[in-house]
């Protein structure tokens, strides 16, 4: 074994995992800051991961009829906030494509143009788009794209590849039995080693802690540490924290763990004795939501 904890005669990945179990190298520095060790490991993770491990399940997924009028696409746009819908035919287990926000509005601007007899001559003139017929059912628009059918056990590394070949970014994962199962796109696998990924449609939640009726606080992961600590208390020494080079309470909870928690899992860290976290919310790519407690009541709290 030698430095970092590199192993004689190991494999580049062995080495790898070595040194970042290691932490430290011969001369007692960090070899790798927080961020970059969450990377690496992520990355080294994403090769046992499966798309079932990542998809949104069914039930979580928006999508449209083919009978459903455009004006009614319009509304599931806006609602979702979503720029591509699935399309099925009766059921999500008879999908025939989906439709991409950018075409629908090319299609009406088109419309709308063809209306006001050829206004793409004059761009600045403004568009008739109350001359549009909305009513036309999406599956007839000619506006569907085709998506990816993948089976829940592929690897995601392998649809990583494939959508990036065939320049698709969602797919349909289909069960053994034909099935729509769930779906994934490209941001859910890029997530899975990047962590969240925020546009600026994303609308962040208003309270990130809030006080617990069963004693302690339910705190948002993305909660800055600083912030958590005015909340909690001396209990949560930010100072000492900041040699973690860590900056929320999820980041917190992975360099104290050294890897993602699951839901239900109760930490009670040997850095902070007087708190303890259980993970309300994680997925395999993230912490979500988290409860903070003391590990003994307090008085006049109530503990579970």
């Amino acid at each position: 074994m030698g430095a970092m904890g590199l192993r004689n005669g190991g494999s580049l990945r062995e080495n790898l995992e070595s040194a970042l179990a290691a932490g430290a190298d011969s001369s007692g520095e960090e070899a790798f800051t927080p961020e970059e060790r969450m990377l690496l490991r992520n990355i080294l993770r994403l090769r046992t991961l499966r798309v079932e491990d990542v998809m949104i399940p069914r039930a979580d997924i928006v999508a449209a009829d083919a009978e459903t009028p455009l004006a009614g696409l319009i509304r599931a746009f806006l609602a979702s906030g979503h720029s591509r819908m699935p399309i099925y035919r009766e059921s999500l287990d008879d999908p025939l494509g989906m439709v991409h926000i950018k075409d629908l509005m090319a299609l009406i601007a088109s419309r709308a143009s063809q209306a006001a007899g050829g206004v793409a001559e004059a761009p600045d003139a403004p568009l008739p788009l109350g001359a549009v017929d909305l009513s036309q059912p999406v599956g007839e628009a000619e506006i569907l794209r085709p998506v990816l059918f993948v089976p829940p056990s592929m690897p995601a590394s392998d649809l990583i590849a494939r959508m990036k070949a065939d320049r698709m970014q969602i797919a349909l994962v289909i069960d053994e039995y034909g099935g729509t199962d769930g779906l994934v796109t490209l941001e859910d696998l890029i997530e899975t080693v990047l962590g969240d990924i925020e546009d600026e449609h994303d609308q962040a939640e208003e309270a990130m802690i809030a006080p617990d009726p069963e004693g302690g606080w339910i705190a948002d992961a993305r909660i800055d540490l600083d912030e958590l600590a005015e909340v909690v208390g001396p209990d949560l020494n930010v100072d000492e924290l900041e040699e973690e080079d860590v900056d929320t309470l999820g980041g917190l909870i992975y360099t104290l763990v050294g890897r993602i928690p699951q839901r239900g899992e109760h930490i009670a860290p040997p850095e902070i004795p007087a708190l303890a976290f259980e993970i309300l919310d994680a997925d395999p790519r993230r912490v979500s939501r988290v409860r903070v407690y003391y590990r003994h009541p307090r008085d006049g709290e109530q503990q579970t």
